[in-house]
Parts: C-alpha cells; sequence; structure tokens
C-alpha cells in the first residue's frame, strides 16, 4: 500500500514537471531598435507630433492630386469648376461696392450724403469660404485652400534639404576634428565660432535682396532653394560640435584601437565606426531643426524674400496683412490657415524630436 503511494506521488511529481514551460520560452527578445520604438510609442506627444507631420504630408502631396487641378497653369486650361489650381484666379467676377460718405454745410445745417461705387471686378477676390472655395479666395482670386497645399509643399522640401545639407556638412567636418584633433581640430572649431558669431537672419535680408537683381536672372520659384542653401553654410557649426565632441570621447575606446590594430583607414574608422554611434544624437537634432528650418522659411517668405508670386508658401500668405489692414480685420480665412499649417509643423517635429531624445537616451527611464 506503502509503495503503491510512493509510485503515485512520484507520478504526479512527473506530471507537474512536465507542463512547466521553460524559462527562456517566457523571456520575450526585444532588439536594440524595437526597445526605442516602443519607448518612442509610450509618449502621447510624440504620437500626436508624428500624426502632425503625417497628416501635413498627406495634405501637402496627397492633396493636390486629390482636391486640386492639376491640368495646366491659368485659368483657360482649366475644365473642373470644382478644382482649383495653384496658378488659377477664379475669373467668375464680382461687384464690389465701396461706399464713401460726405458732409456739407449749406446755411448752417450739416447733411451727411453716402455715396456707393459699383465696381464690376474681373475676378472673384477675396470671396468667402462656401462650396466652390473651401477657405474662400485671396486679394489675388487664387483659391486659399489649394495654395496652401503647394505652400506645405515648398517648406516641407526646403526645410528638408536645408537639414541634410547641415547634418552632412556637419558630421564630415566634426568627424574630421574630433578624430584628428590638433591644429586640424582647431582650426575647423574657429571657423565655428566665427560662423556662429554672423547674424543669420540680417545676412539672409542682404543676399535676398541680392538676389532681387534682375541682370542675376533667377527664377522666382527657385530663389527660395538658394537662400536656404545659403543658411546651411552658416549653420552646420551646431552639428559640428555634437560630432567632434562624441568623437573624441569615442575614439580610446577598445574597439577603436582594434580597428587601429587591424590597419583600416581613416575615412572607414570616422564614418563606419565613430559615426553611427553618434547617429542617435544626430536624428534628435535633425528632427529638432525642421522645425527652426520651417520658421526660417516662413519668415523670409513673408519678409517678401523667399518664394515670390504667384507662387505659394505659408510665410508669403501670411504676408498679405502687411499690406492690407483690412484684410487682417475682416478676411481670416486669407492668412489665418497658413500660421495654423507653420504651428502644426513646428509644434509636430519639436514633439517628435522630444520623443526620440527620450527614446534614444539610455540613461532615460524604462
Amino acid at each position: 500500500m506503502d509503495e503503491l503511494e510512493i509510485k503515485t506521488e512520484e507520478v504526479q511529481q512527473n506530471e507537474v514537471v512536465d507542463t512547466e514551460v521553460p524559462l527562456d520560452k517566457n523571456v520575450r527578445l526585444m532588439s536594440p531598435g524595437m526597445m526605442v520604438i516602443r519607448r518612442f510609442f509610450r509618449s502621447k506627444l510624440s504620437i500626436v507630433g508624428l500624426i502632425m507631420i503625417v497628416g501635413l504630408f498627406l495634405f501637402s502631396f496627397l492633396g493636390p492630386a486629390l482636391l486640386a487641378d492639376t491640368t495646366g497653369d491659368n485659368y483657360s486650361d482649366y475644365t473642373n469648376p470644382n478644382k482649383w489650381g495653384e496658378l488659377e484666379k477664379d475669373n467668375g467676377g464680382k461687384l464690389d461696392y465701396a461706399p464713401r460718405e460726405f458732409t456739407y454745410v449749406i446755411d448752417g445745417v450739416e447733411y451727411r450724403v453716402t455715396q456707393t461705387t459699383i465696381a464690376n471686378e474681373t475676378y472673384n477676390t477675396l470671396a468667402a469660404p462656401s462650396d466652390s472655395h473651401i477657405l474662400g479666395t485671396d486679394k489675388d482670386g487664387y483659391d486659399v485652400f489649394v495654395r496652401l497645399m503647394y505652400g506645405g509643399r515648398i517648406s516641407l522640401i526646403v526645410s528638408f534639404l536645408a537639414v541634410f545639407l547641415m547634418t552632412i556638412f556637419g558630421v564630415i567636418l566634426g568627424g574630421i576634428a574630433g578624430y584628428f584633433g590638433g591644429a586640424v581640430d582647431n582650426i575647423i572649431m574657429r571657423i565655428c565660432d566665427i560662423l556662429t558669431c554672423l547674424p543669420g537672419v540680417p545676412i539672409l535680408l542682404i543676399v535676398g535682396t541680392a538676389l532681387d537683381n534682375p541682370s542675376w536672372g533667377i527664377d522666382s520659384q527657385y530663389r527660395i532653394y538658394l537662400l536656404m542653401t545659403f543658411l546651411t553654410f552658416i549653420s552646420w557649426p551646431g552639428i559640428a560640435r555634437l560630432v567632434r565632441g562624441q568623437i573624441l570621447s569615442l575614439r580610446e575606446q577598445e574597439y577603436m584601437v582594434a580597428a587601429e590594430a587591424m590597419g583600416y583607414s581613416t575615412p572607414r574608422k570616422i564614418f563606419k565606426h565613430l559615426v553611427p554611434n553618434v547617429m542617435p544624437q544626430l536624428i534628435v537634432q535633425m528632427s529638432l531643426g525642421l522645425g527652426s528650418m520651417i520658421l526660417y522659411e516662413a519668415t523670409l517668405s513673408y519678409l517678401n524674400l523667399g518664394v515670390k508670386a504667384p507662387y505659394a508658401a505659408w510665410g508669403s500668405m501670411i504676408n498679405v496683412i502687411t499690406t492690407d489692414q483690412a484684410i487682417l480685420e475682416n478676411n481670416w480665412y486669407v492668412w489665418v490657415p497658413a500660421g495654423v499649417c507653420i504651428v502644426i509643423a513646428v509644434l509636430g517635429f519639436n514633439f517628435v524630436g522630444d520623443g526620440l531624445r527620450d527614446a534614444l537616451d539610455p540613461k532615460a527611464r524604462r
């Protein structure tokens, strides 16, 4: 009887042991990239910023294909009355009423007379939002909603190109300064000091005014690209200092000593072994720099030094309030949407940059 009980207990123990799951199957392994993505999406502001940026890209690049007419460059080429092009004016016309008040004094009696002048406008300017024009028209008869999409294209493309070029210059010169040190480091850092002391906006104003010279023959559609390219030449010192500081601390690590012993070339050691270790900081810096570049582009266009008419940009769409106070007071739909787009773009890139900084920081709380 005792032996039977002992065997029964052994069988039960074996069954319990067999049903247990091995420890390694309970552990879920995650790659460093998945850990960064998980920490990034844990932040609500990061998700909000990502939605803002994706929404702006869809609005600016996919929107014209769905909501705008792209069959021509002037109103005579368009056949769809419900869609408008970037350079298309609403030639439906309108009646413009301009009241004027006069005061007369006859035999001591004051008389007030109101005279209303009716003008037949060729283009439907400053039209209120309607089914035909979602956000109305501007003072020239262009559809505000369509020009908002095309203006977003210019702002986003210019900003990304400027940040990309700025990062390339900063990585190359910062990597060379941090790796070689000595006289090379001193020369590059002194150049950075000189460029940092230069007033960026005043110089851009001078260059923009010079580009207005008709003898240069620069197309107004591309002058903003030249201005932002010039901006990259005076904006790379920040990234160069970041890369230099990181490489100074990394070049003495064991893996760099091993690379030196293997006889690797200097470019390979810098750009294959050192620069990839600085990529997290670079990604954060680039995402935060995109917001600043959008503000630069909007400022130049607002000052009428960026994109010129008839082409659209968010800054130039706001510029109209500087020439006509009545539009500022009565036609909010002409300039407010462009300002809202600028705010959304800057906030979105800043939210994403903050989220990436927290997600890529190995010392951050998990």
